[in-house]
């Protein structure tokens, strides 16, 4: 086996490897641009030989490799042959074996697999340790000697403290979230995880997974991760960079949908009908309310001529084409071009010829009466109209769907004069575009990754599940973690809303980053919470609980931060919405900074982060400053990956369980 000096020297091969696969990637940008055959394919050479320079060096500086593997005489492929695991794949000099296998290889996959009880051809397994990109260590497993135990070098990594953005975690994944990362691209799953389960982590190296192993497909179609608010993708935006995949579409739902601004603000009440799955059916009634019977024939001038097409040929057009269930704007022309067909077997029988200019000018001319049976429409046009109450003749799209209550709910207190007067809610963004998508057919993704999938409405269900209609999904969240009045309390449920029923539910219940301290205490919340989710237990024995009665909240916060700052990492204050303000200004007050590694985050903001010393300060304000306030407290109690103080001045609330 390769002794420390020998896997150094191995450490300048990588660093010299990279080097030659920058200097190869920028010559054949150069070479590309002369070497191409048409436009076409010159321009997409182009833009894939400058991708790979670009994404190379922008390679972000860290370990080239974190693991060994050497296969004994045995195994029938690899024997007697070692391979370095990395994060990215290094060619060899020359020409000669690559470096660095990249961590998605098949091969790779026993560096997660293997064990002393199914050593998979291992002989050894080498862990290495770093600090930073110098290498400092490394421990052997020899599994087919049946030695393996608990890793030193394993455990640190997962217990690093937590500063700045989420880190990938290829040198810790364990066996039951390589499983779930290397699922194939054509199945749909739906990762339940408790709080510090990885199941962010999994959700995003799948992706890199999948564009690794269907590049060319994917390439094609896209990968989209939807995250559920801005702060939680600027903390997981390093990740697939780190991996070698730059690009993947990382956005909120809400920036997806966004095509107007949002200006305007519902009450609950009326936030619960608009997202509510039966508002789909309202908005389709809505919109194929506004085509007309044909009431009498067309006539379309043809210089001095004029074309004529019957009445009851029109009607027949117009419900033909309604059968079909074809996109509003493609029904729309598609009754222009069987009209304009009408004209044109007119025209030939007449010994016209119909050539492409008069098939285009006898299209024109079709536009007045189509303006009036199949009237061209946007979003904004049928939402305004629909939000303004029933018609003056009583018609109302929302008759027989929605209770007089709920249609009360979703109609305008003060109607604006007209749609550009409209002021729109984020809800609103998801009802325009369901109806978006009934004109014409949104953009579709190979595969997409929504995080936080329980906390999805049935609508923003819909609108999900139209971009990965003909792709597939990975859907991540926890039960105990809903937080929305409409949030989810079965995936089963919910993956049939998001158009995958047959989707697979797999549950992580091992936490690697929150201490078992911890995870003992938000337990004792789960009885209380509407969610049949299993209890975590937690990978690791260390980590601290503190929970301390104080007369006054602002002074008891000021002094935990204060003993916080004595220990390495990120701190978070976590609490109520309301309370932020003071707690903010009291740290000010005293000195502490609030701009390096202290953050003040009010609990409905604080979901999928995580800080090493979190403070929650009083736990009861949080719980009653919404419905699903307890589930919120859980997620509070949960962001803290080393140590967790709980601050309170009032009584804790009865469900969290814990001697004071």
């Amino acid at each position: 086996m390769a002794t420390l000096d020998e896997e150094r020297d191995h450490v300048g091969r990588c660093k010299a490897g990279l080097r030659r696969m920058l200097e190869g990637a920028r010559d054949n940008v150069i070479v590309g641009e002369s070497v191409a055959g048409d436009r076409y394919s010159a321009e997409r050479l182009g833009r894939h030989l400058k991708s790979l320079a670009k994404e190379l060096s922008e390679e972000p500086e860290g370990p080239p490799f974190f693991g060994r593997l050497d296969f004994g005489p045995g195994s029938a492929e690899h024997g007697g042959r070692a391979y370095h695991i990395g994060r990215r794949h290094i060619t060899g000099e020359h020409g000669g074996p690559p470096v660095v296998i990249d961590w998605r290889a098949p091969v790779s996959r026993a560096f997660y697999r293997a064990s002393a009880r199914d050593p998979q051809g291992v002989d050894v397994r080498r862990r290495f340790g770093w600090s930073g990109t110098t290498l400092t260590g490394f421990e052997d497993e020899r599994l087919s000697r049946g030695e393996e135990g608990e890793s030193r070098i394993l455990a640190a990594e997962i217990e690093r403290p937590r500063v700045g953005p989420m880190r990938d975690i290829v040198a810790t994944i364990q066996p039951e979230q390589d499983d779930l990362v290397r699922t194939g691209l054509d199945l749909s799953i739906c990762v339940q995880g408790a709080p510090g389960t990885g199941k962010t982590a999994v959700g995003l190296h799948r992706a890199a997974y999948l564009l690794y192993a269907h590049r060319r497909r994917l390439e094609r179609a896209g990968v989209l991760v939807l995250g559920p608010n801005r702060t939680f993708l600027g903390y997981v935006s390093a990740v697939l960079p780190a991996l070698g995949e730059m690009d993947v579409e990382q956005t909120t739902l809400e920036r997806l949908l966004a095509t107007v601004p949002v200006t305007a603000a519902d009450d609950e009440e009326t936030a619960m009908v608009k997202h509510d799955a039966r508002m789909a059916r309202v908005l389709r009634t809505a919109l194929y309310g506004r085509i007309a019977k044909p009431v009498e024939p067309v006539a379309v001038p043809d210089g001095s001529l004029r074309w004529r097409v019957p009445e009851d040929e029109l009607r027949r057009i117009v419900d033909d084409t309604r059968r079909e269930s074809l996109p509003y704007g493609t029904g729309r022309e598609r009754v222009r071009a069987r009209v304009v067909e009408s004209i044109r077997r007119q025209a030939e029988s007449r010994g016209r010829t119909a050539g492409a200019p008069w098939l285009r000018r006898i299209g024109r001319g079709v536009t007045p009466w189509l303006d009036q049976v199949w009237p061209a429409v946007k979003p904004e046009e049928v939402l305004y109209e629909l939000l303004r109450g029933p018609a003056r003749d009583g018609r109302d799209p929302a008759g027989g769907v929605l209770t007089d209550a709920e249609r009360a709910a979703l109609t305008w207190r003060k109607p604006p004069r007209g749609v550009k007067g409209a002021r729109w809610s984020a809800a609103d963004l998801v009802l325009l575009d369901e109806l978006a998508a009934l004109i014409e057919r949104p953009r579709g993704y190979g595969h997409v990754i929504v995080d936080e999938a329980q906390d999805l409405s049935p609508m923003e269900c819909r609108a999900v599940a139209r971009r990965s209609e003909h792709g597939s999904l990975t859907v991540l969240g926890d039960l105990a973690q809903g937080t929305t009045p409409w949030a989810a309390t079965s995936w089963p449920e919910r993956l049939k809303l998001l158009g995958k029923p047959g989707g697979e539910v797999v549950a992580l219940t091992t936490g690697f980053r929150v201490p078992a301290a911890v995870v003992e205490l938000a337990n004792t919340l789960l009885a209380a919470l509407d969610a049949d989710v299993p209890a975590t237990r937690s990978y690791r024995s260390d980590g601290r609980l503190r929970v301390t009665r104080v007369a006054g909240l602002e002074k008891g916060v000021v002094e935990a931060v204060r003993e916080a700052y004595m220990f390495e990492g990120s701190i978070g204050v976590i609490a109520a919405d309301a309370d932020v303000e003071a707690i903010t200004a009291a740290l000010w007050n005293e000195g502490l900074d609030l701009n390096g590694r202290l953050s003040v985050m009010p609990a409905s903001l604080c979901k999928g982060l995580e800080y090493d010393h979190v403070v929650v300060a009083e736990p009861a304000a949080i719980a009653e400053a919404e419905r699903r306030g307890l589930n919120r407290l859980y997620v509070a109690l949960t962001r803290a990956v080393s140590r967790l103080d709980v601050v309170h001045a009032r009584p804790l609330p009865p469900p969290l369980r814990h001697p004071c």
